[in-house]
């Protein structure tokens, strides 16, 4: 976990919201916060996501977009599992 925060920085997450991604910096502003609480900017650029974010509402299609990713996710991990099986019949 420690290693994502090294690729997450502020700059990051306003590249995301710059881009209308808004839960992704929404969830890098959250988690850099709870290393540096003391950072008045990231605070108030989660304030303004989160304000962005209810306004917007939810998108019909982000639901499809997750539940896609999580299949594919999924078929690699199944697909993995059965190498992994194989491999260990051979010995």
């Amino acid at each position: 976990m420690a290693a994502d925060l090294d690729f997450q920085t502020a700059t990051m997450a306003k590249v995301f919201a710059d881009q209308g991604h808004y839960e992704k910096a929404a969830e890098i502003y959250r988690r850099l916060l709870k290393h540096k609480p003391h950072r008045q900017d990231l605070a108030v650029a989660l304030a303004e996501l989160e304000k962005r974010i209810t306004e917007a509402g939810p998108k019909p299609e982000d639901g499809l977009v997750s539940l896609f990713g999580e299949w594919v996710e999924l078929v690699f991990k199944y697909k993995r599992l059965r190498y992994l099986k194989a491999v260990k019949k051979r010995l």
